[in-house]
């Protein structure tokens, strides 16, 4: 990977290049992907990714939360195991933003990757107020001497594959949907913090992240398989405010079966399987206790069922 002016874009030269914010990496997201691919095999050439961090939509609408579905880490790793040579990594600041659609074109496709073939989707737009559009990246591409490929948007039994589409699946809790259109289940990853040990106390202890702020998923509870050192667990977690204690920021908290190894300060991923139900307020710690039995339970019933879990993640290097 490399990121903006760095010299070593030289290795990405030459090639085909997919656009795109790709956040979540999702099945349209890898249509786009792979007709790059094939077209770079076809002419020999590096297939790259070009993307963009932060998200533009945090940069040009800082004040509407954002739920990103794939924070820049955990997209690489899914970029860097789809078949690409590279990923090019813009920094999307004032400058790049009031980059007009013909500069983005001659100083960056052209200038700094030298690209003979450029992947969008059907939606893709670039330059300064997004003026630039599929169709003018077309024509300058054969002005240029370059190809362009446009991919059209893609459905599932009439759901669009996109981004909002996924986001609003996981705002609902329903994490099926979600995994329906991506193509894998829905993950996070994150560094396992301190928690306050409550959930040890009542006989389940928890490995705890904190999430992005933004994240939009629905509180509740969940079926999770969780990958620690390239071993996977099953588990149940709780993403939320605790209302039965203490009301406090949203955390995930996730109880691994059968697991007692200490995890502060590991790198895990979480993976989620299935929707339990809705975060609830127990008059007392043994109500609680409880219906974290039987969660366990519904959880491990749902895990059954469910064959798979993680995608394939690739390594990356930033150079």
């Amino acid at each position: 990977m490399v990121r903006d002016e760095s010299p070593a874009v030289a290795a990405l030269r030459g090639g085909v290049v997919a656009i795109g914010n790709f956040d979540g990496v999702h099945r349209g997201h890898r249509t786009v992907i792979g007709a790059a691919i094939r077209r770079a095999e076809a002419l020999g050439g590096p297939a790259v990714a070009l993307t963009f961090e932060p998200h533009p939509r945090r940069f040009l609408r800082p004040e509407i939360p954002l739920f990103r579905l794939t924070e820049e880490q955990t997209k690489l790793r899914l970029l860097a195991a789809s078949g690409l040579t590279g990923a090019l990594v813009l920094t999307f600041d004032r400058a790049l933003a009031s980059l007009s659609a013909e500069d983005f074109i001659t100083r960056i496709l052209v200038g700094r990757l030298a690209v003979k073939g450029v992947a969008i989707g059907f939606d893709f737009h670039y330059g300064k107020d997004r003026r630039g559009s599929p169709g003018f990246l077309a024509d300058e591409g054969r002005r240029l001497g370059f190809a362009v490929e446009i991919l059209p948007p893609l459905e599932d039994e009439g759901r669009p594959v996109s981004s909002s589409s996924i986001r609003t699946a996981l705002a609902a809790g329903r994490v099926i949907e979600a995994a329906e259109l991506i193509g894998h289940p829905w993950f996070v990853s994150g560094t396992v913090v301190p928690g306050d040990r409550r959930g040890r106390a009542l006989g389940f202890p928890t490995a705890n992240l904190k999430l992005d702020p933004d994240c939009g998923l629905k509180h509740g509870i969940y079926a999770v398989r969780a990958r620690v050192d390239d071993e996977v667990r099953d588990g149940v977690a709780s993403f939320g405010r605790r209302p039965t204690f203490d009301d406090g920021p949203p955390l995930l908290e996730v109880n691994l079966f059968d697991f007692s190894r200490e995890l502060y300060g590991a790198a895990i991923d979480v993976a989620f399987l299935g929707w339990i139900r809705a975060e609830a307020k127990f008059a007392s710690a043994e109500d609680l206790v409880a219906r974290m039995h039987e969660d366990s339970r519904l959880a491990r019933e749902t895990l059954a069922r469910s064959p798979a879990s993680f995608p394939p993640l690739g390594s990356f290097v930033e150079r």
